[in-house]
Formats: structure tokens, C-alpha cells, sequence
């Protein structure tokens, strides 16, 4: 057993082999996704790791710590985000799984506040030695849909309002856009701006990422269009025979009449993979079991699965979780 950890060891044809193979695979534990981040230093420091066996990987996480311009911000929410969950494969040994666990670990303790996988897969199977390597299980949903039915299926299980709203839309003038330019591409970070900022009160990435993103080969910006206007799309990632991965969405609801962008948005999603032969739509994110979440709501009448992947949660040093918890709420504003 080998553990690799410098980029410059890793070979990538491997590293693609264990895509391709794992049941647990997403675009964001891809070279790609790994190129991606090392593209926006400013945003991102990436770190990849794997469990070799032989002349076979085993194992593989990619993932980034967050960067902060403000300092103070950045000590007290440094953390360490493993998009998608861990890449495993099927036959992997408890030993080798724990490893590669220790070894992340290892590596981001002195780096980071906490760790956290958010996990678009099942791992129940390998749930006890995340465990017994001290990550926490944290139940949260995630809404999937299952683009390998047929599209009679698929269309029969998005509820009627939806599908009132979606026939409307197209009927009033709604346009489509699969392969926008990159200036309607920035027309759409401006609603992205607004959704974050004034809405839902998040922090957004800077432009530069939706730039570089744009450029990402498995990158798919979807837009929709009403009076000349970008007035509502989604940024969604694709990996061949896993999945469409929905990363951003937002619409101008209730601006138009007859006109819902965001119902036409999530559609357009789940026709292009079921279209293009993507067995899965993943809408990444539905909430906590315990806390009402309108979303999740919104998501379910598009008929997509309610599952429980859940995430995986490590603290490199609790007092600072607790004091940078506080610590965040208080410097918002700054």
C-alpha cells in the first residue's frame, strides 16, 4: 500500500480508470475538477490524495480549502470542502480506506478548522470506518432524478403545476439557451449577485470563477431568455454514465407574466441528461431531515428521489469550530 499526496506523482490514466470504475464517482473528484480549482489560487488550494495498491488506485479525494480576502475571516472559517465524497473503489480494504482517511487528515489538520465531505453517493457500506477514523456522520438530504427512464416517465412525475408553469413559459416566449456566450454567461452572475446578496444572504464567488468555469469542457451553462434578457439558468456539471450535477440555479420568478424561469431551468436540466444518456439529475442539496427547507420543496415536484448521503464531518480543533462559528456571525458584515 502507497499513499500519494504531490500531484506531480499522480498518474492520471489511473486516476481516470477509478472514475470510470467507482460507484461513489462525481465530476468533482475528476482531474478535471482537481485543474479547475488550481485555475482560481486566489479562490481555492487544492489538495488531492490517494491509497495506491500495486499499480492500482484504491482510493482518491480532491478536494480544496477555502481562501478568504479578509484574514480575520479566513482564520476563524478556514475549512477543508470535499465536494461529491471520497472516490472509492469497489474492492478497497478496510486498511486502505483508513489510510487514506488518516491521511487527509494528516495533511489538513494544521490547515483548516474542520473537514467536511458532502457526499452525492452511498457510503453506508464504509460508514463505520469514517467513523472509527473520527468523522462524524451528519444526516442531510440530497434530490436526486432518474434520467434512464423514459422521458413519458420522467415528465409524468413532474407535478402539474410545474408542468403548467413550464407550458406557459414556452408559450409566452421563453427562449432557451444551451450554448450561451461568455457575456450572457456574466448578464446571469449578475442574478446570481443579486440571489446571493440580497436574498438568501451568502457568500458568492467571485466572477472570476464562473469565467473559468465556462471554459471547463464538462461544464454546461443552461440559460433562459424573455425579452432580451438572461433572466434565469443553472451551472451544472457532467460526468459520462454517473450523472448531471446541478451547481447553481436561479430565476426572475414573479417578474413576467406566465413567465417562471426557474421551473423552465430545472427542466432543462433533466431533459439534456436524459437526452444525452446520463442515468442520473442530481440537484445537490436538500437541507437537514430536522429543518424545513422551501428548496427541497421546490425540488420535489420536479419527481426526483429524497436521499439521505448525508456528510461526513471531521474537527481538526473544536474550540475553534465554536469560537469561528460565533466568530463568522459577528464579522458578516466586515
Amino acid at each position: 500500500m502507497i499513499i500519494l499526496s504531490q500531484i506531480e506523482q499522480i498518474d492520471r490514466t489511473q486516476w481516470n480508470t477509478l472514475v470510470k470504475e467507482s460507484t461513489t464517482a462525481t465530476w468533482f473528484q475528476t482531474p478535471e475538477a482537481y485543474d479547475f480549482y488550481v485555475s482560481l489560487p486566489d479562490i481555492f488550494s487544492p489538495f488531492v490524495v490517494v491509497v495506491q495498491r500495486k499499480d492500482r488506485f484504491m482510493g482518491l479525494c480532491v478536494g480544496y480549502i477555502t481562501k478568504e480576502k479578509n484574514l480575520i475571516k479566513q482564520f476563524f472559517s478556514r475549512r477543508a470542502i470535499i465536494i461529491g465524497g471520497p472516490l472509492i473503489a469497489k474492492d478497497i480494504a478496510d486498511e486502505e480506506l483508513l489510510a487514506l482517511l488518516t491521511e487527509i487528515k494528516r495533511q489538513l489538520r494544521r490547515k483548516v478548522i474542520y473537514i467536511e465531505t458532502r457526499n452525492f453517493n452511498d457510503y453506508s457500506h464504509w460508514r463505520s470506518l469514517f467513523e472509527q477514523c473520527g468523522f462524524k456522520y451528519q444526516p442531510h438530504y440530497d434530490m436526486q432524478i432518474d434520467t434512464h427512464q423514459s422521458w413519458m416517465e420522467i415528465e409524468n412525475s413532474i407535478g402539474k403545476h410545474r408542468k403548467k408553469y413550464i407550458r406557459l413559459s414556452y408559450r409566452d416566449g421563453i427562449e432557451v439557451e444551451l450554448h450561451p456566450s461568455i457575456e450572457q454567461v456574466r448578464e446571469y452572475y449578475k442574478l446570481l449577485q443579486h440571489l446571493y446578496c440580497e436574498k438568501i444572504k451568502l457568500p458568492l464567488y467571485p466572477w472570476s470563477f464562473f469565467e473559468h468555469l465556462y471554459y471547463v469542457p464538462s461544464c454546461h451553462y443552461f440559460l433562459v431568455h424573455y425579452a432580451e434578457r438572461v433572466i434565469g439558468g443553472s451551472i451544472c456539471m457532467s460526468l459520462e454514465k454517473h450523472g448531471i450535477y446541478e451547481w447553481f440555479a436561479c430565476g426572475k420568478d414573479g417578474v413576467y407574466k406566465n413567465i417562471h424561469p426557474s421551473s423552465v431551468t430545472k427542466y432543462i436540466g433533466i431533459k439534456f441528461a436524459a437526452d444525452n444518456n446520463y442515468p442520473i439529475f442530481d440537484m445537490m442539496g436538500a437541507g437537514k431531515p430536522e429543518e424545513e427547507y422551501g428548496v427541497r420543496d421546490f425540488k420535489a415536484e420536479f419527481g426526483g428521489q429524497l436521499v439521505e448521503y448525508g456528510r461526513f464531518f471531521y474537527s481538526c480543533s473544536p474550540l475553534l469550530f465554536v469560537i469561528g462559528k460565533i466568530g463568522v456571525k459577528l464579522l458578516k458584515k466586515i
